[in-house]
């Protein structure tokens, strides 16, 4: 009865626009530009953050000021450009792994001719599909009848500006600013080199106190606007992360190994053609057997493989952490579903699809699986088994991120662990029907990678329909609008991830194929991804390192930490961790002058701190793309290196001053940040 007690901001018996052309097309191009930037933070940092609050920000922005939206119009703005965010999520943390597959015939990986643009459009429409789908049955039971239980933190945030916009308000300026801000620093550091990108220190391999070390940060806004926005605690777990893999045990194997042997291992994984073959990671000598960077090539060839392990660990440990919600979810989905059949909703705010819309969806989405060319797999059993698997773990792990989200935010959802169970079962399917090699493995990753972006989508989802029964919306209008969010922003995500992929001029004269699984877009959770599916299906993991990896994350565990983002800082260079923590240290910083004067710290996401950063992840991350998009064009590329500054400054200030020189403007932005957090949003018109 909860649900009748509840009175929503608009009542059910008001009819307000709401679904209409102006708000699908204005959230679609907020799912296109967010998808975008999404695809390009998570391939550098294997990281995202929710685009729902900023989308919600501009909604009540340009909706309501420049095309006269209702809130009703801006709900379906913010539920319609989420979906680009969540699928871009799904799509990079698996599908890059097809170029990491075992290598086959020529040299090439076995996926890599799955690795198109059309192969990534149709996964990631089928995936985000799968997801919205499944959570229309769900949605009574978490967002209706668990109202109280379940909060939902984005989407309460979400439905909070919306009514702030309604009432009137002025949240978007700040977004705005960090936004402005954002652009003129990535102009003046990735086109003019005026700010150094990744500024490092490190100790010669003979150094007898600490051999191999290296401290390097990548001092980009959106890393600061991540810090800020996750906070100190997880920012500080991902960078100790770092730091046990750049200070421990880089000098430690360095130490103990000679670079005969890491070379050795860098052939066995892939990363050095041969001995006799000069580069690869750390840019291996086969005169002199050294190498130029030996910290990089003891990162790539040992401390990576122990970062996977932890990854692996770190996830699943999340995942069995959750089983008893995974058993509840169930029980009330099924619970919901009975409910449903016997009673038809009949009020506008009750209205869900069909459940034939769910049954039918499924069905078809198996079919198209099994017909597609596109899907990996030469028999048609074998491709609709894998469509079977898709539902199968897609209708399992959509209801444990649905739940999870509901209770910690989208943006600490474990959905990298529902994927590595999920390729784990793939896998021992695989192995029970005598499946294994290379072959088999682009198959595994479709599953995989299906799963992942249908959870992610879920968690998004369950956000927006949160926000919509705050509000009052129609749910199957917010449904619809789901549906079209996740084709639209599909069709711009395959095309940004194409793009990012190719090598720039100087990555084609090194032999670089991909510029994917390079230092520009390392693709963790890709690569990691790739790594299980291939050990498990060859029985050839190197089972040494990863243990050594799983057995840190229970350590961290048992210490009560949270093992994930001490895994995944582990397996991320510190340069991508390092500016996060500042971004965490400026937040805990913030907080604690206003816990000093007696205010009340910013733990919400409407605060100017947070409004700001979010305009630093969006405008670095934009930024990115944009050059990125220029860099693969050669006459263009030519032009941006006759406008770099880089060399005239570091011949005026010498290589470490130019390092400094970055570091500082990096340290004004950081000023800037923590000005600006310690400032009270304004909400009057």
């Amino acid at each position: 009865m909860e649900q009748k007690e509840f009175k929503p901001f608009i009542p059910a018996e008001q009819h307000v626009a709401e679904l209409t052309v102006k708000s699908v097309l204005l959230g679609s191009l907020a799912g296109v530009i967010f998808g975008a930037a999404t695809v390009y933070l998570a391939l550098k940092a294997g990281l995202t953050v929710s685009a729902s609050i900023p989308i919600a920000v501009l909604a009540i922005t340009l909706g309501k000021r420049f095309f006269k939206t209702t809130i009703l119009e801006n709900n379906i703005i913010q539920t319609t450009g989420s979906a680009g965010e969540s699928i871009a999520a799904g799509v990079v943390f698996t599908l890059p792994g097809f170029l990491f597959l075992s290598t086959g015939l020529g040299g090439q990986s076995s996926g890599e001719a799955f690795f198109n643009y059309m192969t990534i459009l149709i996964l990631a429409i089928l995936g985000g599909i799968l997801g919205t789908l499944m959570m229309i049955p769900l949605r009574r039971s978490l967002i209706v009848k668990e109202h109280h239980t379940l909060p939902y933190p984005e989407g309460t945030a979400c439905a909070s500006v919306l009514q702030a916009g309604e009432r009137g308000g002025n949240f978007a300026r700040t977004a705005f600013w960090g936004l402005g801000f954002s652009l003129v620093y990535a102009l003046c550091q990735k086109v003019f080199h005026i700010i150094a990108e990744v500024p490092a220190w490190a100790t010669r391999q003979t150094n007898r106190f600490l051999p191999a070390a290296q401290v390097s940060g990548e001092i980009t806004p959106e890393y600061m606007g991540v810090g800020y926005i996750i906070g100190p605690r997880i920012a500080g777990v991902l960078v100790a992360g770092g730091v046990l893999a750049s200070l421990v045990l880089i000098p430690l194997l360095a130490t103990l190994i000679d670079p005969l042997r890491a070379a050795r291992q860098l052939v066995k994984i892939g990363l050095l053609a041969d001995l006799n073959t000069a580069g690869g990671a750390g840019n291996w000598d086969p005169v002199t057997k050294t190498f130029a960077d030996y910290p990089k090539a003891i990162y790539q060839a040992f401390v990576k493989q122990i970062g996977a392990g932890a990854v692996a660990a770190g996830g699943f440990i999340t995942l069995l952490k959750t089983l008893p919600t995974i058993v509840s979810s169930f029980k009330e989905s099924i619970g919901s579903i009975k409910q449903q059949s016997e009673k038809a909703a009949v009020k506008r705010t009750e209205r869900d699809l069909s459940m034939k819309v769910v049954a039918f969806g499924s069905i078809g989405l198996i079919v198209l699986m099994a017909l597609l060319p596109q899907v990996p797999g030469d028999t048609f059993l074998g491709k609709l088994l894998l469509g079977v698997l898709v539902v199968i773990f897609g209708a399992f792990f959509v209801t444990v991120a649905s739940r999870i989200v509901g209770l910690i935010g989208s943006s600490n959802s474990p959905v990298s662990g529902m994927t590595i169970a999920t390729i784990m079962g793939t896998c021992l399917v695989f192995i029970g029907m005598g499946w294994t090699g290379k072959i088999y493995e682009p198959m595994a990753l479709v599953v995989g990678g299906m799963v992942c972006i249908a959870a992610a989508t879920a968690g998004a989802t369950s956000q927006d329909l949160k926000t919509g029964y705050l509000i009052g919306a129609t749910p199957k209008y917010q449904q619809i609008a789901l549906f079209v969010g996740v084709i639209v922003s599909a069709l711009v995500i395959g095309i940004t991830v194409r793009i990012l992929d190719t090598p720039t001029t100087e990555m084609v004269k090194q032999g670089i194929t991909h510029a994917i699984g390079t230092e520009t877009y390392a693709a963790p959770q890709a690569t990691l991804m790739a790594t299980l599916i291939k050990g498990m299906l060859s029985f050839n993991l190197d089972w040494q390192y990863v243990l050594v990896g799983v057995f840190i994350a229970i350590t961290v565990e048992l210490c009560g930490i949270k093992s994930l983002s001490f895994a995944v800082g582990a397996y991320l260079p510190l340069s991508t961790t390092l500016p996060i923590f500042a971004g965490g240290a400026i937040r805990a910083l913030a907080d604690w002058r206003q816990k000093r004067k007696a205010a009340s710290v910013e733990e919400e996401e409407l605060g100017s701190g947070n409004l700001f950063a979010t305009g630093l992840v969006a405008g670095g991350a934009i930024a990115g793309v944009i050059v990125a998009i220029l860099s693969v064009i050669p006459a263009v590329n030519d032009n941006l290196q006759l406008v770099s500054a880089e060399s005239w400054l570091s011949s005026v200030l010498g290589h470490e001053g130019y390092a400094l020189l970055g570091v500082l403007f990096f340290a004004g932005m950081g000023l800037v940040l923590y000005r600006v957090s310690r400032k009270k949003n304004d909400t009057a018109v």
